[in-house]
């Protein structure tokens, strides 16, 4: 990933341009820097990032393949907004691959990755006291890329994190939930308690339970927050008519 900072020091040691400003894009819209629904200008974007427009073009047609984009002619361009499917369907690869990884992982975890995973764990309590809520992601998502790591699997992590785009937009809204960052802290603390005991069946359950949580919590933001959400007959959004001061 790439900040906007870090953009043109990485174009200097020669990487492709499209594939930073995509990065930087996708990683804003995942991050919910960019919120469902927020209208999307190749100008202001290339004038923000100091590019042409080309990359950035090019960049929100790969975002658009992957249904992070939407682009409805004659009206413009706009942030998806979340579509419950595509969550279930992120969900389902996720939790395959896991799921397949913690059951190897149960046979062969040793002391010293209990105790890495215990590492993560305290930190992410710790963050939880903090009311930091983007420490406790990546700490989260440093955990499942260890758990899959444990059974050997580790590098299957980048095809979970691909696939898991609009999850992790949901997930990201679940945080401020009342209690929701301590519920995790402690469902990821049974899973490392199982995998410790060696109990494959327990450390399955505890998973798998842990990953469904999501759909619960989805529903209740949906109920709060209806205009994040949508499907494939979604009206578009509505452009807001720019200011005088946004014409200068």
């Amino acid at each position: 990933m790439v900040s906007a900072n870090g953009l043109h020091a990485a174009r200097a040691r020669g990487r492709n341009t499209r594939q930073l400003v995509y990065e930087l894009l996708r990683t804003r819209i995942v991050g919910l820097e960019l919120r469902p629904g927020a209208a999307l200008s190749e100008n202001d974007l290339a004038a923000e990032l100091g590019v042409s427009r080309t990359p950035v073009r090019e960049s929100l047609i790969l975002l658009g393949e992957e249904g992070l984009v939407d682009v409805y002619p004659q009206l413009g361009t706009f942030v998806s907004r979340i579509r419950p499917q595509a969550v279930v369907s992120a969900q389902f690869v996720r939790e395959a691959l896991e799921l397949a990884a913690l059951r190897d992982g149960v046979a062969q975890a040793g002391e010293r990755d209990v105790l890495e995973l215990r590492a993560l764990l305290a930190g992410q309590a710790e963050a939880d006291r903090r009311g930091d809520p983007e420490t406790f992601f990546r700490l989260d998502e440093e955990f499942h890329a260890r758990l899959m790591a444990v059974g050997g699997h580790g590098d299957a992590w980048s095809v979970v994190g691909h696939a898991k785009a609009h999850l992790d937009r949901a997930r990201r809204l679940s945080l401020p939930l009342e209690d929701r960052i301590p519920l995790l802290v402690q469902q990821h603390t049974d899973v490392v308690d199982a995998l410790e005991r060696g109990d494959a069946g327990g450390a399955e359950t505890a998973l798998r339970g842990h990953l469904r949580q999501v759909f619960a919590d989805v529903e209740t933001i949906r109920d709060r927050h209806p205009e994040l959400f949508g499907g494939d007959d979604t009206a578009p959004p509505r452009r807001q008519p720019r200011t005088k001061e946004q014409h200068r």
